[in-house]
C-alpha cells in the first residue's frame, strides 16, 4: 500500500496540524498540490473531518519532523506487515447491485464480438462467473430470450482501456497458436485488393452449369444414322383400331321365339 487511506481526510489533518509545504503532502496523500491548497483555502473538503495518520499507524512523527526541516523531503508511509501483498490480491471484480443485472447483457455482447475473449478473461472484465458465461454462450440461460447485447464499457461495468488490453492479448495468443502453414495462406490487404474477382455463377444456377438438355445414355451424334426398324416402332391406328370380333353383336331373329 502506497498511500494512506482517507486520503483526503488526511491531508485535512496535516494541514491542520503541521508546517508541511502543500507538496509534502500532496506527494503523500497522493492528491494534486493545487487541490491540497483548497483545502488549506476551505475550498476543497469542506466539513470534512481530519483523520490522524499517527494516532491510525500510518505516518510516524518522526517523518513529519524530517519534512518539516527539509521541505524537499518526502515522507514515507509506515511499513504495516498486515498490508504486504495486499495489491496482489486478486479476485473477482465487485459489482454494485445496481448494475449486477447487467451483467448477462454485457457478457452476451462479448461474446458476440469478440468471440477470442476467453471465460476467465470475459470474468474479470464484467466480473461474473464461468458456468454463467458457459449458459450464455451456449443459450441455455434462463432468460437468454429477453437478453439484448449492450456494450459492458457503456454498461460501467469496465473501462475500454480493460476491454482493448483483454481482446489484444486475446488476438495475440490466437496468432500464437497459429501454425506456420496457416501462417503462409494469410494473405496481406494490398495483395487481396490487387487480386482478379473469380467468376462465379449466380446461386440460382449454381450446380447446373452441367446442365443439358440431351440423354446422356445416347452416346451416339445426332448426324448417325438411325438403325431401328419401322417394326420397333407402333403404328399410331394400332391404338384406336378394335380388334375384329368374329361374333355379330346383333341379336338373331330366329332366336326371338316371337317370330
Amino acid at each position: 500500500m502506497n498511500k494512506p487511506i482517507m486520503a483526503r481526510a488526511t491531508a485535512v489533518w496535516l494541514v491542520d496540524n503541521t508546517t508541511l509545504t502543500f507538496k509534502q503532502i500532496a506527494d503523500f496523500t497522493g492528491m494534486h498540490e493545487l487541490e491540497v491548497q483548497g483545502i488549506a483555502d476551505g475550498d476543497v473538503a469542506t466539513g470534512v473531518k481530519g483523520f490522524d495518520p499517527i494516532a491510525n499507524n500510518q505516518l510516524d512523527q518522526g517523518e513529519i519532523d524530517r519534512a518539516e526541516k527539509d521541505p524537499a523531503y518526502k515522507m514515507k508511509l509506515k511499513f504495516n506487515p498486515a498490508a504486504v501483498g495486499e495489491e496482489k490480491r486478486r479476485g473477482p471484480r465487485y459489482t454494485p447491485l445496481s448494475k449486477r443485472q447487467d451483467r448477462p447483457a454485457s457478457i452476451l455482447w462479448l461474446v458476440k464480438f469478440h468471440p477470442e475473449l476467453s471465460d476467465g478473461q470475459i470474468s474479470k472484465l464484467v466480473g461474473t462467473t464461468k458456468p454463467t458465461i458457459q449458459a450464455i454462450r451456449e443459450r441455455t440461460h434462463w432468460n437468454i430470450a429477453n437478453i439484448q447485447p449492450i456494450d459492458p464499457v457503456a454498461l460501467g461495468l469496465c473501462k475500454q482501456s480493460e476491454l482493448d488490453a483483454a481482446v489484444a492479448k486475446a488476438a495475440k495468443k490466437a496468432d500464437s497458436m497459429m501454425s506456420d502453414d496457416e501462417r503462409r495462406k494469410l494473405v496481406s490487404t494490398e495483395q487481396s485488393l490487387g487480386m482478379e474477382d473469380e467468376p462465379r455463377l449466380p446461386t440460382a444456377i449454381e450446380g447446373l452449369e452441367t446442365f443439358s438438355l440431351s440423354d446422356p445414355r445416347d452416346d451416339k451424334s445426332e448426324d448417325a444414322e438411325d438403325t431401328r426398324k419401322d417394326s420397333d416402332f407402333s403404328d399410331a391406328d394400332s391404338f384406336f383400331n378394335l380388334p375384329d370380333d368374329d361374333d355379330d353383336d346383333e341379336d338373331d331373329d330366329s332366336d326371338d321365339p316371337r317370330r
